[in-house]
């Protein structure tokens, strides 16, 4: 009988959607960081992406309808296909998760929490970080609340570099653009947070990632996404190790 190197009965389902390109760029990243040197050794994955999904942050602000349907929908559509556990590579969303994470069945593994537990683990020790994200994240106050718990302090981009530089600048990945004037906004918004103390910047919208290359930012960039990926082979290399 022809057996395979991998042994995990984990099979990942990506909630994805939000954006459809920060979803292809999260499965790159995923793939890029599970070890291996052949396809067996790479982790089963199943993706669900909806581009219908309501705007997290509209609806946050009070301006836009409750995502949360969609994301239980996904949700059954990657459980019924065989989904152990679900990640979902979108900052904004994770507002929602309360909401639906009784529902789904499912572990969530919480990409926020992720960040928050890796900040931790950063030499020299990280006391203050700063955060680019939409206003949506920084609203429901997602990374405050897990970074508290962390006792690193959170500093935020005043709410002329938060619309003028952040958010213009999520807006344009999210339609394509990716040029050297996105790439300056954000590099503009994430010094302003150096200068408020930041020892390293968390790039807490998965499109950030796409504008912003880390050697723009003079302190660490943290990219969620990477650090959702990482969680998640550690993860199932673990379930494998103990199967």
């Amino acid at each position: 009988m022809t057996t395979t190197r991998t042994a995990t009965a984990e099979i990942i389902g990506i909630l994805g959607g939000m954006g459809p390109a920060a979803t292809a760029d999260f499965y790159a990243k995923l793939v890029a960081t599970t070890p291996g040197s052949s396809d067996q050794d790479h982790l089963r994955t199943v993706i669900w992406s909806d581009p219908t999904t309501p705007d997290r942050t509209e609806a946050l602000l009070g301006d836009g309808p409750d995502p949360t349907p969609w994301l239980l929908n996904g949700s059954r559509v990657l459980r019924e296909a065989g989904a152990t556990v679900i990640a979902i590579p979108c900052n904004t969303a994770h507002a929602f998760v309360p909401r639906i994470a009784h529902h789904v069945g499912l572990p969530i593994v919480h990409m926020i929490g992720e960040v928050a537990l890796h900040l931790t683990t950063l030499s020299p020790r990280v006391h203050t970080a700063g955060l680019l994200a939409t206003s949506g994240t920084v609203r429901a106050g997602l990374y405050q609340e897990w970074l508290d718990r962390s006792g690193i302090r959170l500093v935020l981009p005043d709410a002329a570099s938060q619309d003028r530089e952040v958010m213009a600048a999520i807006h344009a990945v999210k339609a394509g653009i990716r040029d050297d004037t996105t790439t300056a906004l954000l590099a503009c918004a994430a010094q302003r947070l150096t200068e408020q103390g930041a020892q390293a910047v968390i790039a807490g919208c998965t499109e950030i990632p796409l504008g912003l290359p880390a050697d723009a930012v003079d302190v660490p960039l943290i990219d969620p996404a990477l650090v959702l990926a990482q969680a998640l082979v550690r993860r199932a290399r673990t379930d494998r190790a103990a199967g």
